[in-house]
């Protein structure tokens, strides 16, 4: 069973782990979520994490932006990489200018749902080589795009991306999964989390609602439940923030 994290820099060991697990099995779209407060203002730092699971064959990897000046500010902290630093392209340089026979692998860092079109695109052009979407901002793409368009994205490319790794805390409920895991719910109690639901299917919105509740119904005829307490899991991960941007 997979441990819930303490802070976050667990929670980066853990995604990389099941990263490295995902690669080595051949699953060719990984997403890496982990839907902590203000976690996209750390994606440089996160990005040079991930870029270790390449070790010995970083010659071959591109980490890519998604705009200039966040790749621009990647090179210039970064100094020599033996990867390669550049970003999703714009109107005037198409991502087909972007990937090259001599790619491996790719790391796209922090993608958005404004540019989930080029992403898709990418994925496409890397064919069988791996892409992996650190962080990526694209649930409100998945979870509320209505209409017949955003019906067609979900089918078309969001459901081709694996989630290898998803760590979601929020109101005393975490969810998480780790490749090749299931999908595991967890409730806070007074002495650490207890494992309330495994599912096959990403647990979410008023679903994970509803199985959360179920379960608290349970316990309000049954006293003999251990209590829950406030969540301490974000003062820990907001330390760790806070020391990756030092």
């Amino acid at each position: 069973m997979v441990e819930v994290p303490n802070s976050l820099e667990q929670a980066v060991q853990q995604g990389k782990e099941a990263a490295k697990i995902a690669l080595e099995s051949g699953v060719g779209r990984i997403s890496i979520e982990i839907v902590v407060p203000e976690i996209a203002i750390q994606a440089q730092a996160l990005a040079l994490e991930f870029t270790t699971l390449f070790e010995g064959q970083q010659s071959g990897l591109k980490v890519i932006f998604p705009d200039t000046g966040a790749a621009a500010l990647a090179r210039r902290d970064w100094g020599e990489t033996p990867f390669r630093v550049t970003d999703l392209g714009s109107r005037a340089t198409s991502i087909d200018n972007k990937v090259s026979e001599a790619d491996e692998a790719f790391l796209l860092v922090c993608p958005s749902s404004v540019e989930v079109e080029t992403v898709e695109k990418l994925c496409n052009l890397a064919d069988h080589r791996p892409v992996i979407l650190l962080i990526p901002q694209l649930e409100d793409v998945s979870i509320v795009g209505i209409g017949y368009a955003a019906r067609q994205l979900r089918e078309r490319f969001i459901s081709t991306l694996e989630s290898v790794y998803y760590f979601r805390p929020s109101d005393e409920v975490v969810v998480l999964r780790s490749y090749p895991s299931p999908w595991l719910v967890y409730l806070e109690r007074e002495n650490g989390y207890e494992l309330i639901a495994e599912q096959t299917q990403k647990p979410m919105g008023e679903a994970l609602d509803i199985l959360v509740n179920d379960v608290l119904k349970g316990e309000e005829e049954d006293t003999s439940q251990p209590q829950r307490k406030k969540s301490g899991i974000f003062a820990s991960m907001q330390s760790f923030l806070k020391a990756l941007s030092q």
